[in-house]
């Protein structure tokens, strides 16, 4: 028997094509979309330059973390309350869309309303009150991939916020633990046509956690387009080297315009390619 058989809400055969979820001027599912934008939240001028140079890039929604699940609790753990409103306010200012990390069931009604999309990190991927509470808000919902989990644990995760009756989540391959050092997580490529085949709701790909590395995430986010993704999710920051969290993993403002060039061509290049 097939163990998928039973989760229906997620299933590529009972939905009518693949989900297109709305977001501002963009449809995920149909429209290539970026999200980028700094990993935290640090201040009013770092995120106000850091979401105009992302927004004169190409990317469509505005991407920030105001609550920092951190290994270590003396790790920064972001700015929560103010954070947020620096976030809408520069999100605003440069007419984008804004997603940040939720990751107290208690929290997800009033982040919701000033947040486009609520994000459920890896820590969180089965958080189930979270998620639960997740399904009850009118927000769409970015689930990322726990570090340990197959692809039918995240389904069913996704599964809970289906069932309870939010239709708009957003799949995000962020890689998975493995015996390999070199890279932060091992970034399983494969889960693009993988979920494409079992599920209508999309995926993006997140290199920079992927990777954890600023020299990976070029070829990464390429290779992501090319497998199909829908999208994906990438950390800049205008001085990473002066980052709060995350900073050898964050693109210059310089890097990512030259990344969304070469993702315009490739796009291109695949839609030339489906023609033959």
């Amino acid at each position: 028997m097939n163990p998928m058989e039973n989760h229906k809400l997620f299933a590529l055969a009972q939905h009518e094509g693949p989900t297109c979820i709305p977001v501002g001027d963009v449809c995920l599912g149909r429209d290539f979309v970026v999200m980028a934008g700094p990993c935290s939240v640090e201040n009013e001028t770092q995120t106000m330059e850091t979401a105009h140079a992302v927004r004169e890039a190409g990317a469509r929604i505005l991407r920030g973390g105001v609550f920092k699940p951190r290994t270590s609790p003396y790790d920064f753990q972001g700015l929560g309350m103010e954070g947020l409103r620096i976030l809408r306010k520069a999100g605003d200012a440069v007419g984008l869309p804004i997603v940040t990390e939720v990751v107290d069931p208690r929290d997800i009604p009033w982040v919701a309303e000033f947040a486009d999309i609520l994000q459920i990190g890896t820590r969180n991927m089965q958080n189930f009150s979270l998620l639960k509470e997740a399904g009850k808000s009118h927000r769409p919902v970015l689930l990322k991939r726990g570090m340990h989990s197959t692809i039918s644990e995240w389904l069913n995760c996704a599964e809970y916020i289906l069932a309870e009756g939010n239709p708009d989540v957003i799949l995000c391959e962020r890689g998975i633990r493995t015996f390999e050092n070199s890279t932060r997580n091992t970034l399983d490529l494969s889960a693009i046509p993988n979920i494409h085949g079992l599920s209508h709701l999309p995926v993006i790909v997140d290199p920079s956690h992927a990777t954890g590395r600023r020299d990976l995430i070029e070829p990464m986010a390429l290779a992501a387009l090319a497998s199909g993704a829908d999208g994906l999710e990438i950390e800049v920051h205008i001085h990473p080297e002066e980052a709060l969290c995350d900073g050898a993993q964050s693109l210059p403002p310089e890097q990512f315009a030259g990344l969304m060039r070469k993702l315009r061509l490739l796009s291109e290049t695949m839609n030339q390619l489906k023609e033959l």
